[in-house]
């Protein structure tokens, strides 16, 4: 009986402990999200914004952004797209590459290790300004070395063409995340036992026998939790976005996160801009269940 009252207090010890944590996600990130979905099926502009009712228009902002000529959109959905996959690939090639440098034992490995780290712990809207000046007409580093070794004959237009802004936006946001790759990997790297290589050393399999049938096999649960974590991180950008182009020119960098936003604090347009914020926060939330159900599937294993 005693281990028994003792673990029903110890239960409720555990709810109590968890109590404040749960009061704030339901406060601060619950009640929001449940708002914005209300004002997404409403229709709220700066003129009826402090009215006591707002008119409930359900499908109606939905359908307006999806069927409207050549929809921002559907435009701003692509853009996001095409970001994500484009960083994701370059993130995770160079950060594997990486990986699997620093996880060799070598003089340098902690202090170079140390340094590519710094462009992950920098901001991400000084990041985003420093490489607004990188590739800006006048001045900008980038085209200052082009001309220099005569690879162009005049300065580009980096950030005002619409294919080369997206271009800049996957390079500013790839040299953020290759950090990110290469530490979660070089983790991934090193839980995997030198007697399994041994083995394989003695059964005579050269590099890329062990890097193919080794290496990914036993790096799978590594490099899928990078893929999906990378994929939600990145595709909700905002801020690098905002700062060097605000989406432009003509829409070409447009993202769901910017377009929300343009939605809502430029046109005042609050329900369009829920409406485009939920269509953002129903595909990071289906991409998120996929990453849960891959922590249950390996907690299981285990």
């Amino acid at each position: 009986m005693r281990n028994r009252s003792w673990k029903i207090k110890e239960n409720y010890m555990g709810h109590f402990f968890v109590f404040p944590a749960l009061i704030y996600m339901l406060v601060f990130i619950g009640y929001p999200i449940i708002n914005n979905f209300i004002l997404s099926f409403q229709d709220v502009n700066v003129m009826t914004l402090a009215n006591d009712s707002k008119q409930f228009v359900g499908l109606a902002n939905y359908m307006e952004l999806f069927k409207e000529k050549d929809s921002v959109l559907l435009l701003s959905l692509r853009n996001s797209l095409i970001y994500t996959v484009a960083s994701i690939t370059f993130q995770f090639v160079i950060g594997f590459s990486l990986a699997l440098l620093f996880v060799k034992k070598f003089k340098l490995a902690q202090t170079l290790r140390g340094l590519v780290m710094i462009s992950w712990l920098i901001p991400v809207t000084i990041t985003a300004l420093l490489f607004k000046f990188m590739f800006s007409v006048n001045g900008g580093i980038i085209n200052e070395i082009l001309l220099f070794f005569h690879f162009i004959d005049k300065p580009i237009e980096w950030l005002l063409q619409p294919a080369s802004a997206m271009w800049s936006l996957i390079i500013a946001n790839s040299w953020i995340g290759i950090p990110f790759n290469m530490i979660l990997l070089t983790t991934g790297l090193s839980t995997i036992p030198n007697d399994v290589y041994e083995s394989a050393n003695i059964d005579g399999a050269n590099r890329s026998q062990k890097f193919f049938h080794i290496t990914i096999p036993l790096l799978k649960p590594a490099i899928a939790s990078v893929l999906i974590l990378g994929f939600i991180f990145t595709f909700k950008v905002f801020d690098l976005v905002y700062v060097m182009t605000q989406g432009g020119p003509v829409n070409a960098t447009e993202m769901l996160s910017t377009f929300s936003y343009k939605l809502s604090f430029t046109e005042f347009n609050f329900s369009k801009g829920a409406a485009v914020a939920n269509v953002l926060f129903v595909i990071l939330f289906i991409i998120s269940l996929g990453y849960l159900k891959l922590i249950k599937e390996e907690e299981e294993v285990m």
